[in-house]
């Protein structure tokens, strides 16, 4: 009677682990892991593409997840991905902010000139309620906004001339990677814009089809636009940044305790993918300065200044879209 009692006792000590087990992570340790695709389209080695493969390795230790990165469009374009996330086909994309502006239009935030004072202030901005929100706001796309990723603030370069003054820009062709904001930007300057795929702006620039575009300092040196321009304008004018998202359907699948070593491992290659973006952005604008192959100028505090005020009208013709608390929120930060 007493072996029968213990071994009654080690079945239920056994039970209890396997359901404590099960309710933390969804599964023991040999039951079939959790698939994760995580499609971009940069390289390994971006800032993004080393955050993916951190994301990967964090979460693979657990025993819980299998995730596969598949880099620099090798499963979905740029085009595609969308998609491919609304139809599960993946788990995890990482494209541009302004992407989700057909959305909701409060992500044309980003492209809002001369808005943030500093990379603090952005990522204040996104972990805060109001970013949360904008995040929250994608569940009726079918989409789980899980972090932003800098990319930076951009530069303008071009192969006319110094851009010193608003009045410099008159008359220019610039590059933009979608219309709206960054369109009205241009005209409120005087110059033109032109849609345009990144992948074709080193040949439009080299052929003069396009004067210039705005950019990160590490896009406009690997992909070598300042060698085909002459002139660089350092301003901060607007920023290029990531949003990280996930599938509703498959988040609301996993458990609390999954989706807990899900977000764990999202911070941590948030941290890494933030430090590398800026270290890398630093990096190239010393390379170009070194270079001797273009001009460099930093705006004054008062050209910056000129340029807010002839931008200024913007703030009032998109705070419809954008959302006043959210733009003033964004100037309170420092």
């Amino acid at each position: 009677m007493k072996r029968i009692a213990i071994k009654k006792t080690g079945f239920a000590v056994a039970v209890v682990f396997l359901a404590v087990a099960f309710l933390l992570y969804g599964g023991i340790a040999n039951a079939q892991k959790i698939e994760i695709k995580f499609s971009h389209v940069v390289a390994d080695m971006t800032p993004k593409g080393q955050a993916a493969m951190k994301f990967k390795e964090i979460l693979d230790k657990t025993g819980v997840f299998d995730v596969k990165v598949f880099p620099s469009s090798m499963l979905y374009g740029d085009k595609e991905e969308l998609e491919a996330l609304r139809a599960n086909n993946v788990q995890v994309i990482a494209p541009s902010m302004t992407k989700m502006v057909g959305f909701n239009p409060q992500f044309q935030i980003v492209d809002m000139p001369f808005l943030f004072a500093n990379d603090d202030a952005v990522e204040a901005f996104w972990m805060s309620e109001h970013g949360k929100e904008m995040f929250n706001s994608l569940r009726r796309a079918g989409f789980i906004g899980l972090a932003m990723w800098p990319n930076g603030f951009t530069q303008f370069i071009n192969q006319k001339r110094p851009l010193k003054t608003p009045e410099d820009f008159k008359g220019l062709k610039l590059r933009v990677q979608s219309g709206g904001l960054l369109d009205a930007r241009n005209k409120a300057l005087g110059a033109g814009s032109q849609t345009m795929a990144f992948g074709e702006v080193y040949q439009a620039l080299n052929s003069k089809a396009i004067d210039g575009l705005d950019n990160t300092f590490n896009n406009i040196e690997t992909m070598k636009f300042y060698e085909v321009t002459k002139y660089l304008t350092v301003g901060d004018f607007t920023r290029l940044d990531y949003i990280v998202m996930t599938n509703a359907k498959f988040w609301d699948g996993l458990t609390p305790g999954q989706q807990k070593l899900f977000t764990d491992a999202m911070v941590q290659a948030s941290k890494l993918e933030r430090r590398l973006s800026e270290e890398l952005n630093a990096k190239s604008f010393e390379s170009m300065k070194k270079s001797g192959k273009v001009e460099v100028y930093t705006l004054t505090p008062a050209e910056r200044q000129a340029f807010i005020k002839v931008l200024a009208p913007l703030y009032e013709s998109y705070e419809g879209r954008i959302g006043k608390a959210n733009l003033d929120y964004a100037k309170s930060l420092k």
